[in-house]
C-alpha cells in the first residue's frame, strides 16, 4: 500500500498520520479513520474546544479563561 504521500506500507501494518488519522494497510487497500474523539455536548456559549495536534486530543475550556476546563457530556469518534 502507498499512502497519500507515496510512502509504502506493508500489508497488516498500522500507523498514525500527522493529521491524527489511524490507518491500516490490507490487501483491500488503505483504510483511515479519525484517531480521536470530538466533543459535541458541552456549553458552546461559555466554552470552546481546542485541538492539540501533538497529542491528537481535544480540550474543552472556558472562552474567557483557558485554564478552566468545561464538562463534556458526549463525544463522537
Amino acid at each position: 500500500c502507498r499512502d497519500s504521500k507515496g510512502v509504502p506500507h506493508s500489508f497488516g501494518s498500522r500507523w498514525r498520520t500527522e493529521d491524527c488519522l489511524d490507518c491500516s494497510c490490507s490487501r483491500d487497500g488503505i483504510r483511515c479513520c479519525t484517531g480521536f474523539a470530538t466533543p459535541v455536548d458541552y456549553d458552546k456559549e461559555k466554552c470552546m474546544s481546542i485541538f492539540n495536534k501533538e497529542t491528537c486530543t481535544y480540550k474543552v475550556v472556558e472562552k474567557n479563561d483557558h485554564s478552566k476546563e468545561c464538562p463534556v457530556h458526549a463525544w463522537v469518534g
